[in-house]
C-alpha cells in the first residue's frame, strides 16, 4: 500500500510540474476518514484577516464575510490551493451574543454574516475537492453563567443557517469548557450531519480541570464522531493532548476519529489557558511563528499519532498548510497546486544566483536549522499573566455595553500586581 502511494505521489509530482490536473470525486467527511484518508483543514482566518486589515482584534468577529467578501474568498482560495480540503465557514464568534458584546455595534445580523460565510466557503469548495464545515464556538452567554437552555438557543440560531445552506458537516470548536462543548454537540447532532468537536485545551485539560481524555469521552458520548483540539497551544503540545484523548476513548470502548488544528506559534511557556495569557498576545507573537519546516514535523507527528484530520488555527498561513500537505503527499498520493511554486525541501534554491544560497537546497539543511530571532535583548521565554479566573468568576461576566474607562483603569491597576 505504501509503495503504491509512493508511486502515485511520484507520478503526481511529475503531473504538477507539467500542469496536469486531477478532478477527484467528492466524498463526505466520515467516508474519507473511515477509508483512512488524510483530511487537511485550513488555517487561522481570524488572525490572518486581522493582519490584512479585515478583522478587529478584541471582538474578533467575522463581519468581513459581508463587508469584504473578496478578502474572505481569496483566503479560502489560498488555503484550497495550499492543499486544504475542508473550507470552514468564517463564522468564528458569529453568535448573536458575541456580535453584540462589549459595545461591538454592527449593522449586520448574525444570520447575514453566517449566510455570507456559508456562500463564500461553498463557492471556493466547489472549485476543488473540498468540503464545507459550518462552525460554532464558545459564547459569552456561557461565560456569564446563563442556563443550558439559553446557551443552546444561541447555537441553534447559527445552526438554522447551516441547515439552510446545507453545509457538509459541523464543527464545535474553540471551547475552553467541555460542558459547553457537550451542549454544542447535542444541538449540532439534531441535524443528522456529521459532527466534530474541538476544544482549545492542552494536556492539563479544560478550564475546570477536566482531563483531555475525560473531555473526549464526554464529547463522543454526546454524539461527536470526530474529536480533538484547536488553538491556544503549539502543534506538538496539541498532538500530545489529542493522544491523551485517543487513549481514553479507546480505553472506554468507544470509537471516534481525531483532529488537530493548533496554533502556528511556539508556546513552551504557556500555562493551562494557553497563548492568550502570554504578554505578547495578540500583537507581539510574530517571533514565535513556526517555520514551514516545523510544520513538516508537526504533520508527521500528527499522522503517526493516528490523527487524520490535520489543519491549523491562529497564525497558520497558506504556506503552513502547504507544508502539511507536502509532508503527507506520499500518503495522500498527490501534491497541492501551490507546490508548483515550491521546490521540495528548498529545491527551488538551486536556481538562486548566489552559490551559498544554492548550497541550502537540501533537506538536511532546513531540518537542522536553529533559526535566530535577531533580537539580542529579548528573552526566549515569557511569564504568562495567569489571572486564574474562568467561568463562574465575576471578572468573566459579559455585557452589551462598551467597557468603561473606570473598568479599564481597574484592569490596568490590577495588571501591575500580576
Amino acid at each position: 500500500m505504501a509503495n503504491r502511494g509512493l508511486r502515485c505521489y511520484q507520478v503526481l509530482c511529475a503531473a504538477t510540474e507539467t500542469g496536469e490536473k486531477m478532478a477527484p470525486t467528492k466524498k463526505g467527511i466520515l467516508e474519507r476518514l473511515n477509508a483512512g484518508e488524510i483530511v487537511i483543514g485550513d488555517g487561522g482566518f481570524v488572525f490572518a484577516l486581522e493582519k490584512r486589515g479585515y478583522v478587529k482584534a478584541g471582538p474578533w468577529t467575522p463581519e468581513a464575510t459581508v463587508t469584504h467578501p473578496e478578502a474572505v474568498r481569496q483566503l479560502h482560495r489560498e488555503f484550497l490551493r495550499a492543499g486544504a480540503n475542508v473550507m470552514q465557514t468564517f463564522t468564528f464568534y458569529a453568535s448573536d451574543d458575541k456580535l453584540e458584546n462589549r459595545g461591538n455595534k454592527l449593522t449586520f445580523t448574525g444570520a447575514q454574516i453566517n449566510e455570507a460565510a456559508c456562500d463564500l466557503a461553498r463557492e471556493v469548495a466547489n472549485e476543488g475537492d473540498a468540503l464545507v464545515a459550518g462552525g460554532v464556538s464558545q459564547t459569552p452567554s456561557y461565560l456569564s453563567c446563563k442556563s443550558e437552555t439559553e446557551v443552546k438557543a444561541t447555537f441553534k440560531k447559527q445552526l438554522d443557517v447551516f441547515i439552510k445552506k446545507n453545509v457538509d458537516f459541523l464543527i464545535a470548536e474553540y471551547f475552553e469548557h467541555v460542558e459547553e462543548a457537550v451542549w454544542a454537540v447535542e444541538v449540532l447532532k439534531e441535524t443528522g450531519k456529521p459532527v466534530a468537536a474541538s476544544l482549545c485545551i492542552g494536556p492539563e485539560g479544560d478550564m475546570h480541570g477536566v482531563s483531555p481524555g475525560e473531555c473526549a469521552v464526554r464529547l463522543v458520548k454526546a454524539g461527536a464522531q470526530i474529536v480533538g483540539v484547536n488553538c491556544h497551544f503549539d502543534p506538538l503540545t496539541c498532538v500530545k493532548a489529542v493522544k491523551m484523548m485517543k487513549e481514553a476513548v479507546e480505553k472506554a470502548g468507544l470509537k471516534a476519529h481525531y483532529m488537530v488544528q493548533p496554533l502556528a506559534y511556539h508556546t513552551p511557556d504557556c500555562s493551562c489557558q494557553g497563548f492568550i495569557d502570554l504578554p505578547e498576545f495578540p500583537f507581539g507573537l510574530e517571533p514565535r511563528i513556526l517555520t514551514r519546516w516545523d510544520m513538516h514535523k508537526y504533520a508527521r507527528e500528527a499522522y503517526n499519532a493516528g490523527i487524520r484530520f490535520i489543519g491549523g488555527c491562529c497564525g497558520f498561513e497558506p504556506y503552513h498548510i502547504r507544508a502539511v500537505a507536502e509532508e503527507l503527499a506520499p500518503e495522500r498520493g498527490f501534491l497541492p497546486a501551490a507546490s508548483e511554486k515550491h521546490g521540495n525541501w528548498g529545491a527551488g534554491l538551486e536556481m538562486h544566483t548566489k552559490p551559498w544560497v544554492r548550497a541550502r537546497a537540501r533537506r538536511d539543511y532546513w531540518e537542522n536549522l536553529k533559526p535566530a530571532s535577531g533580537r539580542p535583548l529579548c528573552a526566549s521565554l515569557s511569564v504568562p499573566d495567569g489571572w486564574g479566573v474562568t467561568r463562574g468568576h465575576a471578572d468573566l461576566l459579559q455585557q452589551k455595553e462598551a467597557t468603561t474607562k473606570d473598568q479599564l483603569k481597574q484592569l490596568f491597576d490590577r495588571s501591575k500586581t500580576h
